[in-house]
């Protein structure tokens, strides 16, 4: 089994590294893939970089030439909803790309053509599996649509059309491309986003950064070490 990691920042993959043993690092299409083995699994990871573009290429770059059979997207994200708040996670049911737009056509918005889809799901078993490693650390956490886009959203009308156009939980600005990527090459994909803002009072974005990167890898750890109850 060799499990793909892509994050956010670049603490994330750092965290996850000095758990690794013969580590190798490479890079390919501008991106660095640092590679080895955690818990008896062949893992690589990467940061992609910021927005769909970066994140495309990091992901097929990671399924091309290290052959993963899986991935799983880590990072930030905006919440939709009341039900989360600053350090909380919500993990995606499934994605959508919110500023795919060919409605002038007379598609519906947020519609991948070629695909004709607007939501692509991920993987049920490594979502519950990651679900199940957030509980056992105790971690409050939503399941449900995470909407991706190359927009950096900030003001609480452009959140709100969000959540009433596709019931979306979360924002940010690489998982629906990921899972795009992920889903025209059949491998499997989670994406487990650590909330930003909302309810839970300001934090400084050093601070911040440094907590969520160390709960991701904990999490990301841990699901490691149980992939195995994914067969």
């Amino acid at each position: 089994m060799r499990i793909g990691v892509i994050g956010a920042m670049q603490m994330e993959v750092d965290n996850l590294k000095e758990s690794m043993q013969n580590v190798e690092t490479r890079e390919y299409s501008g991106v660095t893939f640092v590679s080895g083995t955690l818990a008896g699994q062949e893992v690589v990871a990467a940061v992609s970089g910021i927005g769909k573009v970066f994140a495309a290429i990091c992901t097929e770059a990671m399924i091309l030439m290290y052959h993963v059979d899986m991935v799983v997207n880590v990072g930030v994200a905006g919440t939709l909803c009341k039900e989360l708040g600053v350090m909380e996670v919500a993990v995606a049911d499934q994605v959508v790309q919110h500023d795919m737009n060919t409605s002038a056509l007379g598609d519906p918005i947020g519609l991948l053509s070629g695909l004709n889809q607007i939501f692509l799901p991920s993987d049920e078993k490594m979502r519950r599996l990651l679900c199940a490693c957030l509980d056992d650390r105790k971690i409050n956490y939503r399941v449900g649509t995470i909407a991706t886009g190359d927009l950096f959203l900030h003001k609480p009308t452009q959140k709100a059309l969000l959540h009433a156009r596709f019931g979306a939980i979360a924002c940010e600005m690489e998982g629906g491309s990921i899972g795009h990527v992920c889903y025209v090459n059949h491998v499997p994909f989670a994406i487990l986003r650590c909330i930003s803002d909302g309810e839970g009072g300001a934090m400084d974005y050093e601070t911040f950064s440094r907590k969520a990167a160390e709960q991701a890898s904990h999490v990301i750890v841990e699901f490691i070490r149980r992939v195995g109850e994914l067969n």
